[in-house]
């Protein structure tokens, strides 16, 4: 047992204390688990992030008071897994947790949720994107415009005033900080592969395959949506060895690109009103899984067709490629993808042996995503 009360499995070479496997199934209540995680949410803005208007400094309170209002529109309206995750992450790795403990692992989660927004909020500039969860983008708003990519800039350096508020103290505060670090730069490189690979109005299939599109989601997405969460959780908890955060992120980015190929569905087959977004993907010229399928799939008058109407704007450009994309039964490999990776990525976290990785915690991860439609 360690001075915080939880259960130790064992003593590692060093001399840490390591978390121990769970002998009886967690309960988690979903409920009541985002209900306590949007309460710090409240705390944070109001403890941490209410600078210049808390002190009274004139110089900075107009700024202060703008960025407060940037991070409740763009932070908390999202569906929060990422967040949550570091929390349930952690409740799986440690035994009896005290409240502290977990109001520390529901601030690591929201500052994995700022992360989120910052990506989001600049990401809808470059895409040219109209919705982001059921809300106009925030650069849609009235007399924002450019300045959300400043504001995009203050949502990342919010994090690193949490973390410093209540990590400082910690021995796993330097790992932390540079976790977010990598993975930011992470993100930032698989955006840019996104970009590059497919130039806005500019069709060059050539650039387009499927070894690039998983390099694109490995690098933009799976890394600091799924790995982020649970390595966060696991330095809390006091895990040290290279080889479990090796195991736990090979089976991370597995199920990050089964996410994406989902979001990449969804984006041109998923309903707005539940998906909260509308998608843009053939419009933006993505490299995406659907259109990296088509290509192998059809045939040269139909690569014509894609040739002509992919990354137009005009909406009756965007029917003709959806339509090749149904006649080319595109929604039935995507069901039978989804079952296959599913049942790949199931036999995977079967075979886990390491005490340090309870096996429930990457299946509710993976229980969450499967046939999810938003």
């Amino acid at each position: 047992m360690n001075g915080n009360g939880n259960v130790i499995a064992a003593v590692n070479g060093n001399g840490h204390l390591l978390p121990a496997q769970q002998t009886s199934k967690v309960k988690i209540d979903p409920k009541q688990e985002l209900s306590e995680f949007d309460e710090v949410f409240k705390i944070l803005m109001e403890e941490c992030l209410n600078e210049g208007q808390v002190s009274g400094d004139a110089e900075i309170g107009t700024a202060m008071t703008h960025f407060l209002k940037v991070c409740d529109y763009n932070v908390p309206h999202g569906k929060k897994n990422r967040g949550v995750s570091v929390v349930t992450s952690y409740k799986y790795l440690i035994v009896n947790p005290s409240d502290n403990e977990l109001f520390k692992a529901r601030v690591l989660g929201w500052c994995v949720e700022w992360l989120q927004a910052y990506f989001l909020v600049a990401d809808d500039i470059m895409d040219h994107s109209v919705t982001r969860r059921g809300r106009p983008c925030w650069y849609k708003q009235d007399n924002i415009g450019m300045i959300a990519i400043n504001d995009a800039f203050y949502l990342e350096a919010a994090i690193y005033k949490v973390l410093k508020k209540y990590f400082r103290q910690e021995k796993y505060y330097v790992d932390i900080m540079e976790l977010f670090h990598e993975t930011t730069l992470q993100t930032v490189i698989g955006q840019g592969l996104d970009l590059l690979t497919a130039e806005e109005e500019v069709v060059d299939f050539s650039k387009f395959s499927m070894s690039r599109y998983d390099a694109i989601v490995k690098w933009k997405t799976a890394f600091y949506s799924f790995y982020l969460p649970v390595a966060l959780a696991m330095h809390m908890a006091g895990v040290q060895d290279d080889a479990s955060f090796d195991k736990a992120k090979e089976i991370l980015l597995e199920m990050g690109h089964f996410f994406q190929v989902q979001d990449d569905y969804l984006d041109c087959f998923g309903d707005p009103a539940v998906t909260g977004k509308i998608g843009t993907d053939i419009e933006d010229n993505k490299c995406g899984w659907l259109i990296n399928q088509a290509l192998i799939l059809c045939s040269s008058t139909q690569r014509e067709l894609l040739e002509t109407h992919y990354a137009c704007k005009d909406p009756a450009s965007v029917k003709i490629v959806k339509e090749l994309f149904v006649e080319l039964d595109l929604k039935k490999r995507y069901r039978d993808y989804e079952e296959e990776s599913y049942q790949k990525l199931m036999a995977k976290i079967s075979s886990l042996s390491s005490p340090d990785l309870p096996k429930e915690m990457f299946i509710s991860f993976a229980e969450k995503i499967f046939k999810r439609n938003k």
